[in-house]
């Protein structure tokens, strides 16, 4: 059994890492040239459509008119317009680059190591990319949700992806509600200009935020995870910082912050979303700054002009909304400016503890049953965009790595038998 089992691994490792050759090969300076068949696989798989239809529920109950339809527009029109790169040229990437550069926020080193240049990978490509309306370059259902081997890395992950964390957000935000509120307590609606219920409650977490930052935060896969022709994903470029500072980190997620900041979206909203990747508490609020800046050279918006960060003589911090700097310094006394929404999203966005594990483990058990639905896992191409995408879409990596656990592989042939027949495969 050992043997069985390093055997297959070896034939999987093999066939990925071809992947990743054709992967670094592929011109990523151009639109994906599989970014449609990933489209097709990801309108046929009924999990994804669930998943988009729950983010479009969820959204329609945001009650900031503003966010809400920036939220319906990201998720339902596929001529989303990308307003962070609307007139950015050859020239202005250039300026761009040398300002992350010149703050430490990019690492020279990687514009010869990644595929493209560092120009490449900050600015990935779009349609249209010369007009007033640069867009998606594929759909957003059709996107990822991380790298091709890392979770949710086929298409239509990324709505799955969002609509397991934003599951995560409501719960954690109906929980500490259940747990903290007094008799002051919200009632869990968001609010808007005109309804500032925050204001009337001192106990108030936002569900605008709770709803919209895990939409939000992952968008920008659309752009930096698109499709090569043989099935695979393009490679992301980590920048927000550099090996000497520790804040790099995937470029999807400075990104989707710079879209929001050009869209003049709600500094609470705004730092939430950038504390997807770590919690703005003592110790790593300097990396959700370090993010913050650099979204804001990229939206060429003043991050601390627009209320995205303070800068004192210590240097930038989190500024403090709502009432964080009415009677005590909290900066000042050594702490951070936080709102509950801040951790609300940052812990929805920790499944990866279960779903980067279920990717690797999923993709050795369907090689294994493989051949006997006539897929061989070295034929790279066929085996991607004809097996292993379209069953990851319709099953997911985390219900195979379920069923095995409870079932053995017997569950899990029976599942694919179960596509196979529906879908056909």
């Amino acid at each position: 059994m050992n043997l069985a089992r390093a055997a297959l691994s070896t034939l999987v490792a093999a066939a990925l890492g071809a992947v990743a050759l054709q992967a670094h090969a592929v011109d990523q300076t151009l639109p994906g040239a599989g970014n449609a068949q990933a489209d097709l696989t990801a309108a046929a798989s009924p999990r994804v459509r669930e998943a988009h239809d729950f983010l479009l529920r969820q959204a329609r109950q945001i009650k900031s008119r503003a966010l809400r339809e920036a939220t319906l527009d990201l998720l339902g029109n596929r001529g989303f317009c990308v307003r962070s790169r609307v007139g950015v040229d050859d020239a202005t990437k250039a300026a761009l680059l040398a300002q992350l550069t010149a703050a430490g926020l990019i690492n020279p080193a990687d514009d010869a190591s990644f595929p493209g240049g560092l120009s490449a990978g900050v600015f990935p490509p779009v349609l249209a990319a010369q007009t007033t309306c640069p867009r998606l370059p594929m759909a957003f259902d059709a996107a990822p949700g991380s790298a091709f081997t890392s979770h949710h890395g086929y298409p239509g992950g990324l709505p799955i992806h969002e609509a397991n964390n934003l599951r995560a957000g409501l719960g954690l935000a109906d929980g500490y509600r259940k747990s903290y509120r007094g008799a002051d307590a919200d009632d869990g609606h968001g609010h808007d200009d005109e309804d500032p219920r925050w204001m009337r409650s001192p106990f108030f977490i936002d569900q605008d935020i709770v709803i919209a930052a895990p939409i939000w935060h992952d968008w920008a896969k659309t752009l930096v995870f698109q499709w090569a022709a043989d099935g695979s994903e393009f490679k992301e470029l980590s920048f927000g910082g550099t090996p000497a500072n520790g804040t790099a980190t995937g470029g999807h997620h400075i990104l989707s912050i710079a879209e929001s900041m050009k869209r003049a979206l709600p500094p609470a909203f705004v730092i939430a979303q950038a504390s997807a990747h770590s919690n703005p508490t003592l110790g790593n609020e300097f990396k959700v700054v370090a993010w913050l800046r650099a979204a804001g050279i990229l939206a060429q918006v003043d991050p601390v002009a627009a209320g995205y960060l303070v800068q004192d003589s210590q240097g930038f911090h989190l500024p403090p909304l709502r009432k964080l700097a009415d009677g005590f310094d909290l900066v000042g006394a050594g702490q951070t400016n936080l709102l509950a929404e801040y951790t609300i999203h940052n812990l929805s966005d920790g499944d990866f503890t279960f779903s980067i594990p279920a990717a690797g483990d999923a993709a050795l058990l369907i090689a294994k049953l493989a051949p006997g639905y006539g897929f061989d896992p070295a034929n790279v191409a066929v085996y991607n965009t004809q097996f292993r995408n379209p069953v990851f879409a319709h099953i997911s990596q985390e219900r195979i790595l379920v069923l095995y656990g409870n079932g053995g592989l017997a569950a899990v042939q029976a599942e694919l038998d179960a596509l196979r027949a529906r879908h056909g495969f």
